[in-house]
């Protein structure tokens, strides 16, 4: 299988999956929840068969002042409504106000407030994780691959494919928060840092299995190596992220309504990140060898000369 040669496919595909992402992002930002922006968040249960509609609470938080009210289902006769801060008068008003309305015992099973301060330093920390994660991977793989010449690209390589990666998380939380009314979360953060270690274990993998032909098939192209590297590993790597994604799929479907959100995030995070891994990092390293920014959208001038059979 020649697969290096349709790389500026596997980056279109790509392109067509993040731009659609990214444009959302910037027209309508991602939905923070109260882990970032700061606010109450209150989460109550009602008697079977007597819980309101979520536009029926926002409609009651407004009659109260309190507008920008985000109302979900979290199980049965449940509901998690996000606010801006509110203080524990506000809130005693507004639960005795729900049991009146709707003639039903309240009960708070959930009631936390954040300001506004711990929220921004969430989101610095945030940032500064995933900052962190792109330095440390790339030292660390530039430093494994230090033996053989222009290591730092390998690096650079895994990072762009693990910005991919990030970049269709984000903009996929950001079409779903606007259409679903989803929130970006602490857990959201946790599942993004997850999907940047599975996508660079892959491509490591990938990597490390062209350093070693490329001491056994000195006489082929660069080109002709990484194209059979990536096939000798690719039913490793199809293989092993299927296994992660059918159980993640299992969790998305039976695992309840309080890590939908996470899990799904971490089921588009590993496909990305075994997309990226086997189509994006290793044509990187082609496109570097061959200098290709010089001449885009041709063939090169280096192709795989030889077909290598298992």
């Amino acid at each position: 299988m020649n697969l290096i040669s349709k790389r500026y496919l596997y980056f279109f595909i790509s392109g067509i999956v993040i731009i659609p992402g990214l444009l959302a992002l910037i027209i309508w930002g991602l939905p923070l929840s109260i882990d970032f922006t700061g606010g109450s968040l209150l989460e109550v249960s009602f008697d079977a068969g007597k819980m309101p509609q979520p536009a029926e609470i926002v409609a009651l938080y407004a009659q109260n002042g309190i507008q920008d009210v985000q109302v979900q289902t979290t199980g049965s006769n449940t509901l998690s409504i996000t606010s801006k801060e509110i203080d524990e008068a506000t809130k005693t008003k507004l639960v005795t106000a729900m049991g009146t309305k709707y003639n039903s015992q309240i009960n708070i099973l959930q009631f936390n407030t954040v300001g506004p301060s711990i929220g921004l330093e969430v989101t610095q920390g945030a940032a500064l994780a995933v900052a962190a994660a792109a330095v440390f991977i790339l030292g660390y793989i530039t430093f494994a691959f230090r033996g053989i010449p222009h290591a730092f690209r390998f690096g650079a390589a895994a990072i762009i494919a693990m910005l991919h990666d990030v970049a269709v998380v984000v903009g996929i939380a950001a079409i779903l928060g606007h259409f679903l009314g989803w929130e970006v979360d602490s857990l959201f953060l946790t599942a993004l840092l997850t999907v940047i270690g599975f996508s660079v274990h892959d491509t490591i993998v990938v990597f490390d299995r062209i350093r070693e032909n490329e001491n056994i098939y000195r006489s082929l192209s660069f080109e002709a190596v990484v194209n059979h590297s990536i096939v000798q590993t690719l039913d490793r790597s199809i293989n092993t992220q299927l296994t992660v994604m059918m159980t993640l799929f299992a969790l998305a479907l039976f695992g309840g309504v309080t890590i939908r959100h996470f899990v799904i995030t971490l089921l588009v995070g590993v496909f990305s990140g075994t997309y990226s891994s086997i189509f994006n990092a290793s044509p990187i390293l082609v496109v570097q060898e061959n200098r290709e920014w010089r001449n885009w959208f041709r063939n090169s001038k280096n192709k795989p000369g030889v077909v290598i059979s298992h």
